[in-house]
């Protein structure tokens, strides 16, 4: 279908200026209606506003008139697909006229140029098979491992999207991932912001290409099997010239006290979230990306920042809430807003927040109270994991509870455990880096690392490179070191993950229960001495999976393990195998139980744990 230009009818007026509005890009930027385009901007305190561009040499700027809502709008003749241009505004204040891009057009100019370019949505999509059937790729209780990536320094591809949708598709599809995300596309002025800092909150970056090609890449990973989740950012913006700081010459789209309105952790500004107008944008942008481009879900980026008004302030620094408190309740209540509408529309999408404090209810519906996402990333789990991880064998005996203490709170949300690009940057190294001892054992550190997140109760995201164990920490300025996959240890890594995910689809018990407490039950917890540890994970169908990890480089032998059935069990995957880079210390053939109590079960059974490695064993 075409996009064409409708009318502002009062009904939008009320909504837009009610904060409930969902589809604000309906409406607002630039329409293009037959020979003419129709233009239409926020701008309630201007005190004129004109549309200038390569069609009129960005001097003879063309009035719009304004609303009782504060919407400016022209129809300009002439205009059309491709044409370049901003709006130029003259404050109410008398201080100088300043040229703004199009808060919500659909495309800009490639960075470092700025100018927004009038554009259409028109794409026939062929993923009608994914769309109707993703619900079920979506589900709380779906294998999920999810590859993370940086578009501009995964490989350079010329072609831009759409050549880039080949490559990722294959290769993830090679690997067994079920969905990508995408660090955010939303344009960016700065490219090492990573998409972090946005300006366009309705426009893929145009580094890669158009909207189109955006849609091809989304399209063909569905084709494929694939599901894509794209990063958004609602908590915070640039302060560049072009862009949404201080639009009509008034604080319109940032709080205007800076102690509510800037963020010192990123010199960026924090958004209004009580003005209602800048809730209908927000809330209009997030359903933008799962109207438009078919996105299978959000990750909203920096939820703590956005809760909590002390956030990276000292005392003094912050303005309580009305009710004395640090709570930044109109954020709350956005955030509420975005997933009640996000889930109204799109039942079988997945909104997942990053949030990284002990805030209650996540994850909940928000008519219980909670803020209405369906997925939280477990931030306490990866630093956790992390520290663990990067100790010395010999001294992780004193830690042991780092990785135990997950489980007195793993089912109080639906979590997802990462291990994203905020772990690979900023002088903290690479994730093989941070495994100790000589290079052997690097490896499988690493290769543990990742059996421990297989294997626990949860959705699995990894940044880019992780899933071949690159040395160094991310660079977003170069792309990966592919050729290092001619080497057998990091082509064992890459094996391993591969397994890993296989398994993981293959096995009920890895992830039909992720979210409840029935999924999981300790075997041995409390092994301090021998860094062991040991679990059972259920699904409602199938048999149980016995996982069993060893963090020491030394192999236990005639280890026994109770397990809650009697039979043959079988080692399912052993991250010690020769293949994987391993040294080969295997359990071959069928291990047959006991009528030997232990670990309050009836039955055990007797096996070698190799060292440093992660052993899945299955029921047979």
């Amino acid at each position: 279908m075409t996009d064409s230009a409708r009318p502002l009818t009062d009904d939008d007026r009320w909504s837009f200026n009610g904060g409930t509005h969902t589809s604000i890009y309906d409406v607002l930027g630039a329409h293009v209606d037959g020979d003419a385009t129709i233009f239409r901007v926020w701008a309630p305190a201007a005190h004129r506003v004109e549309v200038v561009g390569d069609f009129n040499g960005w001097t003879d700027g063309w009035a719009l008139s304004p609303d009782q809502s504060g919407i400016w709008s022209g129809r300009i003749p002439g205009v059309g697909i491709g044409d370049e241009y901003k709006y130029r505004i003259v404050p109410a204040d008398g201080g100088p006229p300043h040229d703004k891009a199009d808060p919500v057009a659909f495309l800009s100019e490639e960075p470092p140029r700025t100018a927004s370019v009038v554009w259409n949505l028109d794409y026939e999509w062929s993923d009608g098979n994914w769309m109707s059937e993703r619900g079920s790729h979506n589900a709380l209780d779906a294998p999920i491992s999810i590859y993370e990536l940086h578009l501009g320094s995964w490989r350079y591809e010329p072609g831009g999207y759409r050549a880039i949708a080949h490559q990722l598709a294959d290769y993830a599809g090679e690997l067994g991932f079920t969905h990508v995300e995408l660090l955010p596309v939303m344009e960016h002025p700065f490219y090492g912001s990573w998409g972090y800092q946005c300006t366009g909150y309705f426009a893929p970056t145009a580094r890669y290409g158009t909207p189109q090609d955006l849609m091809y890449l989304i399209d063909h990973l569905h084709q494929n099997d694939i599901g894509v989740i794209l990063d958004w950012v609602p908590s915070h913006f640039p302060k560049d010239e072009h862009g949404l700081a201080w639009f009509d010459g008034t604080h319109l789209y940032e709080h205007a006290d800076p102690q509510v309105g800037y963020h010192p952790d990123w010199d960026s500004l924090i958004f209004n979230y009580d003005r209602y107008e800048v809730r209908s944008f927000l809330l209009s942008s997030a359903l933008f990306w799962l109207d438009k481009y078919h996105a299978d879900g959000i990750r909203v980026d920096a939820v703590a920042s956005m809760l909590y008004r002390d956030y990276s302030r000292n005392e003094g620094e912050w303005i309580p809430n009305e009710f004395g408190g640090r709570e930044n309740l109109g954020a709350i209540s956005l955030l509420k807003l975005v997933n009640r509408a996000a889930y109204a529309r799109h039942p079988d999408i997945q909104m997942y927040a990053e949030e990284s404090t002990a805030f209650p209810m996540v994850t909940h519906p928000t008519d219980h109270g909670g803020l209405g996402f369906g997925q939280k990333w477990d931030m306490g789990w990866m630093n956790d994991t992390l520290a663990y991880v990067a100790k010395d064998p010999v001294h992780r005996s004193f830690h042991h509870s780092e990785l135990s203490f997950r489980m007195v709170y793993a089912f109080n949300e639906n979590f997802t455990l990462p291990l994203s690009h905020d772990e690979v940057v900023h002088g903290k190294g690479s994730l093989l880096g941070r495994q100790p001892g000589d290079r052997w054992q690097q490896f499988a550190g690493l290769r543990l690392l990742y059996a421990y997140q297989w294997a626990q109760p949860g959705k699995k995201p990894l940044f880019m490179g992780g899933e071949f164990g690159v040395p160094e920490e991310w660079n977003h300025e170069t792309e990966l070191d592919w050729a290092l996959l001619q080497s057998e240890e990091h082509a064992g890594i890459s094996r391993w993950v591969t397994d890993l995910n296989a398994l993981m689809k293959a096995t009920p018990a890895l992830h039909q229960q992720d979210n409840e407490p029935a999924g999981f039950q300790w075997v041995i917890g409390d092994d301090a001495a021998n860094s062991v540890f040991a679990f059972i994970r259920y699904g409602r169908e199938g048999s149980p999976l016995l996982f069993v990890a060893n963090f020491t480089p030394v192999p236990r032998q005639g280890y026994r393990l109770g397990v809650p059935q009697p039979g043959n069990w079988t080692e399912a995957l052993n991250g010690d195998d020769l293949r994987y880079g391993g040294s080969g210390v295997l359990n071959l053939g069928l291990i047959s139980t006991d009528e030997v109590p232990s670990h309050g079960f009836d039955n055990s059974i007797e096996i070698t744990v190799p060292p440093l490695t992660g052993v899945f064993l299955t029921l047979t």
